[in-house]
């Protein structure tokens, strides 16, 4: 009887171990390692654990494995792609549109509704176009170039739509430049970023960084908004998600000093793209556009021809006020390239049109969205088509 107890325990005791190996690795923090022994395992059961080992491994030999074939390497890049002309990104950027391009086909439903197109029709058309703010002088320039075109006299209003965005497309061709980034040989490719208070420059550069590391490009931001702490934070974000690298200083450090340490920093570590973000300024208050004015003098005596590209973001929402925006920053600090934000939210999609028949600045990107693919490479007919409720 002691006997039969004394076994038991010993089996039990044995069992615990097993299953204490099991359950617990070695590397798992907290637990030490087991201690390894020879164990005293009679005959009948090592049979039947080799037994029951076996049965296991038949038992998962039995079960199917599906094959990978080619369709589901196809199922697989489906679900990876852009899907531009099916849900992607000319839907998304139609919808963001839709308030902008509802005003003026619904406006031209009801001219159309009450008379034919005539030269009284003309001018109200062009009054459309100004409330959509393509501004006077465009608006002016698009109907004449619309008035030339030959129409019956019961033009349908599909046909006036197809007219207008031929016309608008015209005008935004020559500014559809996507961003060229040409690293040069003794540093980095050197970005600006600037604009106003509010226009989504942190999130533009964020998309910006994602973008260039996705074609291969070895990015650095710098906090040159040293202002807001706020503004600290959300660069630091977006560089940890998109793998890029940072550099900043304390709040309330000198903007200029940030730009010429980081371009030092980048240049050392061999990285390709240098984005640099900057206050939030209103483009009147003549001393903060003159720090703006510093930070670009003192780049340029690391080298004479930085920054490479000097981007303003402009927010679509504020309408006519970009027109002034572009001026003041332009004189300031000779903006070489813009990025449309905000279009999502905004009735007055058309004052893109405006922007680039009177100024003629490059146009490298526009936003429609808070989310990575939301900021696309501006493309002249899709937008226009996109304006007047048209497809691609």
């Amino acid at each position: 009887m002691v006997f039969w107890r004394k076994n038991n325990n010993i089996k039990d005791q044995e069992r615990e171990e097993r299953a204490d190996r099991t359950i617990h690795r070695a590397d798992d923090p907290g637990i030490e390692p087991p201690t390894e022994y020879d164990a005293d395992i009679g005959p009948d059961l090592k049979h039947s654990l080799e037994q029951s080992e076996r049965e296991v491994i038949e038992d998962l030999e039995e079960i199917p494995v599906p094959e990978h074939t080619p369709a589901d390497d196809l199922h697989e890049r489906e679900d990876l792609s852009d899907h531009t002309n099916e849900g992607g990104w000319f839907s998304r950027l139609t919808l963001g549109l839709s308030k902008s391009s509802h005003k003026l086909t619904s406006g031209i439903t009801d001219m159309l509704t009450k008379s034919k197109l005539d030269e009284n029709s003309l001018g109200d058309l062009e009054d459309l176009l100004i409330e959509a703010d393509l501004g006077p002088k465009t608006a002016a320039k698009v109907i004449e170039g619309f008035s030339q075109k030959r129409f019956a006299a019961d033009a349908g209003e599909r046909e006036i739509r197809l007219a207008l965005a031929e016309t608008m497309a015209g005008i935004l061709e020559p500014v559809a430049k996507p961003l060229d980034i040409q690293k040069p040989a003794n540093g980095p490719f050197v970005i600006l970023v600037c604009g106003v208070n509010g226009v989504g420059k942190t999130t533009t550069i964020g998309k910006l960084a994602e973008q260039m590391r996705h074609d291969g490009h070895k990015v650095m931001v710098a906090a040159g908004d040293t202002f807001r702490a706020a503004a600290y934070e959300q660069l630091k974000e977006w560089s940890r998600r998109t793998g890029s690298s940072f550099y900043a200083k304390d709040v309330g450090a000198d903007a200029a000093s940030v730009a010429f340490e980081a371009y030092e920093k980048a240049k050392a570590e061999k990285i390709d793209v240098l984005l640099i973000d900057t206050a939030g300024r209103l483009h009147n208050k003549l001393n903060l556009m003159a720090e703006l004015e510093k930070i670009v003098r003192v780049l340029k005596k690391q080298d004479t021809s930085i920054p490479h590209v000097t981007l303003l973001v402009l927010d679509a929402t504020t309408g006519q006020n970009a027109f002034a925006q572009v001026e003041a920053f332009k004189t300031m600090v000779d903006v070489t390239g813009l990025i449309v934000t905000k279009l999502d939210g905004s009735a007055k999609g058309g004052v893109l049109v405006g922007l680039a028949d009177q100024f003629g600045v490059p146009v490298h990107a526009i936003g429609i969205g808070e989310k990575m693919q939301d900021m696309q490479p501006f493309n002249a007919r899709e937008y226009a088509n996109s304006l007047m409720g048209l497809p691609a």
